[in-house]
């Protein structure tokens, strides 16, 4: 249970992003929570993508900025440079995250202990799994395949998420069905995304409506990955 409740909400957002600054304003006005997962050595670069046919600015948070930019929230391991992981040696995989967790927790002031795995496609697996879990201070990795459903992973070092909130249209049927359930069992609506996707989708009004909609219930829990996953 979630502080005596059955229900709880997270979000999981990646890359550190300026737009993370717009996007916790909303979450502080509603009173949601989220994880920020941050690459330590790309703080402060500034940089571009294109997504959805958009130019879309990819200026990450300065490491100055951190600690009070994501107050209130949680700040969760990336990796040092954002590689695929299941591509490198055992010792890389260890310096990309035990250095990115180390370097972050002396930026925000407290122990880091969460992750998401960086890169699309296949960027996780078992044995990438174990080598964080056996050789880090990692204590959860979230991956990108979602499910679709409340229940909780049974291993925490490949958690996927619920949905992906470009997919708004499942998200806010998923609400709707999270919302009305009653369960016995403790569930997690748990999304994930990177915050410069609101800009090249144009999904900030829907995003704020969402966060109006899932917040403030009395029923439901609403933490940060840690919070919920590690209670």
């Amino acid at each position: 249970m979630f502080q005596g409740k059955m229900k709880a909400v997270t979000c999981s957002y990646d890359d550190g992003v300026t737009q993370d600054i717009r996007f916790i304003a909303l979450l502080d006005r509603y009173g949601l929570k989220a994880t920020f997962n941050l690459n330590s050595r790309l703080l402060g670069l500034p940089g571009e993508l294109v997504r959805n046919g958009v130019t879309v600015n990819h200026n990450k948070i300065s490491p100055a900025d951190c600690k009070a930019i994501y107050a209130g929230h949680e700040v969760a391991v990336h990796t040092l440079t954002h590689p695929n992981l299941t591509t490198l040696s055992t010792s890389d995989i260890v310096y990309q995250v035990e250095q990115d967790r180390l370097r972050l927790s002396e930026l925000v002031g407290y122990e880091v202990v969460g992750m998401a795995y960086p890169c699309g496609g296949v960027n996780n697996d078992e044995r990438v799994a174990d080598i964080i879990k056996n050789h880090t201070g990692v204590q959860y990795a979230r991956t990108i395949t979602t499910t679709e459903s409340f229940d909780q992973s049974t291993n925490l070092y490949r958690f996927n998420p619920t949905v992906y909130h470009i997919d708004m249209d499942d998200m806010f049927a998923l609400a709707e069905r999270f919302l009305s359930s009653q369960p016995t069992t403790p569930q997690v609506f748990y999304i994930w995304g990177h915050s410069y996707e609101l800009d090249a989708w144009n999904l900030w009004g829907k995003m704020e409506t969402f966060m109006q909609y899932i917040a403030g219930k009395e029923d439901v829990f609403y933490g940060t990955n840690r919070e919920i996953l590690l209670s």
